[in-house]
C-alpha cells in the first residue's frame, strides 16, 4: 500500500463568513458548522470556541480530539464505516489540516474525561497546548442515556473535522509525506537480511463507556487480526472511551500513532517492519486468554523476530498486557511493552497491576499519580463543575481562586502509552 499524507500547516484560526483555508489560516462559518451538529436530536445545545497555543485557556472535560483529514484520491473516505462507506483505507491521497484539531467538550459522560491547559504547567504535559483548537461545546437533551451522549458527541467530533477538512480537498499541501508497504512475502524477499518486526496495537474495549472502533466495528467484537499501518495512519481506528484522561488513545493519536511512524521511519533500512496486529483488552479472563491466544499465534505465523506492544488504560488491561508479552516470548519471539504507571503520588507503590519476568524491556509513559498545581485561566472553555470527580480530581482539587490540584491523570495525553508525550523513566 502506498499512502500520501499531504499536510496543510494551519497556523491560526478565526471565525469567519465562509470555512476555507488562506495563508495557514483556518476561517470557519461557526454558524454553519452548528447547525450541521444539530442535526442530531440527541444535542439540545452546541457551541464552538478556539483555543490557540500560548492563551490562557483551559477546556474541561475534554473527551475526544481528532485531527480534520478529507481523503481525495484512492478508496474509502475519512472515518470509514462511520461517516464515509466500508471501504479499505491506507492508500491513496489524503490531506490533513496540520496544527489543527477538533476537540469535544460539554457536560461528563463518564468521569474519565480530562483537561487541557493551553499555558502554564499543564500545557507542558499535553500535545493539545501546541495545536490550534476548534472546540465543540455539546449538551445533550435531557434524560439522554449514557451510550447515547457518548455516541452523539463522538459523530460530533467526526462530523466536525471532515466539514473543516473539505476546506482543504482542493488546496495544493504544504509537505507531502509517502508512506509505502509491501506485502508480507514481498517485504521478505527484499529485506532477507534485516529482523521482521511488527507491532501490537492493544485497543480499549472494556465496555461501559470503554469502547474503541475499527472500520465502524466495536473491538470488543472482534478477535485479533493483522492490517496495514498505513490502514491506521488513514482513520481506520477511531476512539469511543472515556478512559482516564492522561493514557487515553483519542482518535488524533490513533491517526498519528509515533510507533508506527517510527517503525516505518526506519523499515527497510534497519529492520523490516511487517505489520500491526490489533487485538483487544477483556473484561473477563476467557477473552483475555482467547485474545491473548490468537496475539501470539498471529506473531508466531508472520515469523516475527521482535514484538513492540502498547496498551491503553490501566489496572484490568495490564493483565492483558502481560498475557500478550508472555505468551509471544515462549513463542521465541522478543517483546518490549509500552506501558504508563500508577505507582502512587509517592511513586513507591507496584507500577502495574501484573507482572511477569519475560515482561524485562519496558518503555514507561510515567507516573500518572503524580501531582500537578494548574494556576487558574483566563477562560473556560467546557465547565469546572466535574473537576472534582474525573479520574485524577478529589474532592476539593479545584479552589476557590479557579486553580487546580490534580494528578497527571487528569491531563489528556500526560502519560500516553504509545509514547506521545513528554514524560518517561529509566531503569538501574
Amino acid at each position: 500500500m502506498r499512502l500520501e499524507l499531504g499536510h496543510v500547516f494551519i497556523k491560526d484560526a478565526q471565525f469567519g463568513n465562509e470555512t476555507k483555508v488562506e495563508n495557514g489560516v483556518l476561517y470557519v462559518n461557526k454558524e454553519e458548522l452548528i447547525a450541521l451538529i444539530k442535526e442530531d436530536e440527541h444535542l439540545k445545545e452546541v457551541d464552538v470556541d478556539i483555543a490557540r497555543p500560548g492563551e490562557s485557556v483551559r477546556i474541561t472535560p475534554v473527551k475526544d480530539v481528532v485531527e480534520p483529514r478529507v481523503k481525495v484520491e484512492g478508496p474509502g473516505g475519512v472515518f470509514p464505516g462511520i461517516l464515509s462507506k466500508v471501504d479499505v483505507v491506507g492508500s491513496g491521497k489524503t490531506h490533513v489540516l496540520k496544527g489543527c484539531t477538533v476537540m469535544t467538550t460539554g457536560k461528563i459522560v463518564g468521569f474519565q474525561e480530562g483537561i487541557v491547559d493551553m499555558t502554564g504547567p499543564g500545557a507542558e504535559y499535553t500535545p493539545f497546548s501546541k495545536t490550534v483548537n476548534v472546540v465543540l461545546k455539546c449538551e445533550p437533551v435531557d434524560g439522554l442515556k449514557q451510550h447515547d451522549h457518548e455516541r452523539a458527541v463522538r459523530l460530533a467530533g467526526f462530523k466536525a473535522a471532515a466539514y473543516l477538512a473539505e476546506a482543504a480537498r482542493n488546496l495544493t499541501p504544504d509537505e507531502v509525506e509517502v508512506y509505502e508497504v509491501d506485502t508480507l512475502l514481498e517485504s521478505i524477499r527484499k529485506y532477507p537480511d534485516l529482523p521482521k518486526i511488527g507491532y501490537v496495537q492493544m485497543l480499549q474495549t472494556q465496555g461501559l463507556l470503554h469502547d474503541t472502533y475499527v472500520y465502524g466495528v466495536d473491538a470488543k467484537q472482534i478477535v485479533p487480526t493483522i492490517m496495514y499501518p498505513t490502514e491506521i495512519m488513514d482513520g481506520a481506528i477511531v476512539s469511543g472511551n472515556c478512559v482516564s484522561a492522561c493514557d487515553k488513545n483519542t482518535t488524533y493519536h490513533q491517526m498519528n500513532n509515533p510507533v508506527i511512524h517510527d517503525l516505518l521511519a526506519v523499515h527497510g533500512k534497519e529492520l523490516n517492519f511487517v505489520g500491526v496486529i490489533i487485538t483487544n483488552e477483556n473484561v473477563y479472563l476467557a477473552d483475555k486468554e482467547r485474545s491473548s491466544n490468537w496475539t501470539a499465534k498471529l506473531a508466531e505465523y508472520l515469523g516475527l523476530d521482535g514484538v513492540i506492544i502498547s496498551q491503553e488504560g490501566f489496572g484490568n488491561p495490564d493483565t492483558d498486557l502481560i498475557m500478550n508479552c508472555r505468551k509471544i516470548e515462549e513463542k521465541g519471539i522478543k517483546t518490549v511493552i509500552i506501558t504508563d504507571e500508577y505507582a502512587g503520588r509517592d511513586g513507591a507503590s507496584q507500577s502495574l497491576a501484573d507482572a511477569h519476568p519475560s515482561a524485562n524491556a519496558v518503555v514507561t509513559g510515567g507516573n500518572a499519580n503524580e501531582l500537578i498545581e494548574l494556576p487558574p485561566m483566563d477562560k473556560i472553555i467546557g465547565s469546572l463543575e466535574y473537576v472534582d470527580i474525573i479520574a485524577g480530581g478529589f474532592d476539593g482539587s479545584l479552589r476557590e481562586d479557579g486553580s487546580i490540584l490534580v494528578e497527571l491523570q487528569a491531563i489528556t495525553g500526560a502519560t500516553n502509552e504509545i509514547g506521545f508525550n513528554k514524560m518517561s523513566a529509566r531503569g538501574y
